[in-house]
């Protein structure tokens, strides 16, 4: 039962992540997550973040580099074949390792904030699939 709650829970953290592309996608009217590219979705996250977390241009300039890295090493793994619960642990691991790189660049603040956007998608996302 605990592993079946770990694979939730890395699926949990892998949609959250593709609701968050999405959405923001949406508010610019792009097909799908599947149809953008590692620079888009780069792109659609830095302006996220800068706008949430106040972010300064240094900032801007170092996140954009670190969500451009992880948007193309999930590339991949968007579109492979393997299994979802695959899939969901192969992103579990890049954003553990993309939030450790972020951290290094937000302030104390900003990545709290960071981690409460997190939650709340999370949650949000959790609210929907009950609803569903």
């Amino acid at each position: 039962m605990k592993q079946s709650n770990k694979y939730v829970a890395a699926l949990i953290i892998v949609l959250v992540n593709v609701l968050t592309v999405t959405s923001l996608m949406a508010q610019t009217n792009m097909a799908d997550l599947k149809n953008a590219t590692p620079d888009q979705r780069a792109a659609f996250q830095t302006n996220m973040m800068k706008t949430k977390l106040k972010l300064d241009s240094p900032q801007v300039t170092k996140v954009q580099a670190i969500n451009l890295k992880y948007a193309q090493k999930m590339e991949p793994i968007l579109k492979g074949s393997d299994g979802r619960m695959s899939k969901a642990r192969q992103a579990m691991a890049l954003q553990k390792q993309k939030d450790g790189e972020l951290q290094s660049v937000f302030t104390k603040d900003q990545f709290q904030q960071y981690q409460e956007f997190e939650q709340e998608m999370k949650s949000k996302l959790m609210s929907h699939m009950g609803s569903n």
